[in-house]
């Protein structure tokens, strides 16, 4: 080979931009098609209309939600007044476990699941590298939070609009804002629930570096959300509390305060951005260092 061709061989191998945003694609694409995520985005999408009607069928004769004690998710008791109410009950009741399990479940076989498929190796023969690939694994992780919380809020929307009376709706603080403005609202509670999952997220896909087993990255990833959600609960451990990922996610519900109280809110997209920072940052020494010849 002469030496006219060196700089040909190595620019071959320079990564394209457009290769990169095939990669993106493609691996969207591959995580939203597979079954396991539809039936995830299936059973999302059931627990509004499940908890809509659960309501709908409790107060159909006049009675209250929960026998008047003020049990159940937040907003509860708001439904009958104003079908939006039940996307913020849906997403209040699904952040806590649904959520954040079906994040994952997708995380945790985002690596794991190629290697132990043996399809790993051939996307690291492409010239986008581990660093890429890894970015490219994330981001469609983190599109899938979107996704779900949107699966959520989409559901139960429409079946707020279908079961109960739209319109005007009282705020937290007591004030009433227009149909319009509670809609932006959700959209915006929606948003900002998605972003609640990054830390999720980040802590997924280092798990899922760490073994060649997709399920075993998913149980882990799972089980470790379940232990951290105990440990958020118990009230001698009020010290560590603050720093645990899921302190803040139901700071959401501030956005329908009139003003919007902001405190919780910032302090839990600061905690999500510095797992992702911590968590991402392990990912990637980990990923690039894996030995991945099997």
């Amino acid at each position: 080979m002469s030496r006219a061709d060196v700089p040909q061989a190595g620019a071959a191998r320079r990564p394209n931009p457009l290769w990169t945003f095939g990669l993106l694609r493609s691996e969207l694409v591959t995580t939203i098609r597979r079954w396991r995520t539809l039936a995830l985005l299936g059973v999302l999408a059931a627990v509004p209309v499940l908890v809509g009607t659960a309501v709908r069928i409790e107060t159909r004769g006049g009675g209250t939600v929960g026998g008047g004690n003020g049990e159940g998710p937040a907003f509860l008791t708001q439904i009958t007044n104003n079908g939006l109410f039940l996307v913020f009950t849906a997403l209040a009741a699904t952040l806590p476990f649904f959520l954040p399990m079906a994040v994952g479940v997708v995380a945790g076989d985002a690596i794991a699941g190629e290697a132990g498929a043996g399809t790993l190796r051939y996307l690291l023969v492409a010239p986008a590298g581990r660093t890429r690939l890894l970015l490219a694994k994330y981001a469609s992780v983190l599109a899938f939070c979107l996704l779900a919380t949107l699966v959520v809020t989409v559901s139960a929307l429409l079946a707020g609009a279908l079961l109960f009376p739209m319109g005007e709706l009282t705020t937290i603080s007591g004030t009433r804002i227009g149909l319009a403005e509670g809609c932006g609202r959700a959209l915006l509670i929606a948003l900002v629930v998605a972003a609640s999952l990054v830390g999720v997220a980040a802590l997924g896909l280092f798990v899922s570096t760490l073994t060649n087993s997709g399920i075993a990255a998913m149980a882990t990833t799972v089980g470790l959300l379940i232990t951290v959600q105990i440990v958020d609960q118990i009230p001698q451990l009020h010290a560590v509390q603050p720093y645990l990922f899921p302190h803040y996610w139901l700071s959401f519900a501030d956005l329908m305060r009139d003003p919007v109280y902001w405190d919780d809110l910032v302090k839990n997209l600061g905690l999500q951005s510095l797992y992702a920072a911590v968590f991402g940052s392990a990912a990637w020494a980990r990923f690039t260092a894996k030995d991945i010849s099997a």
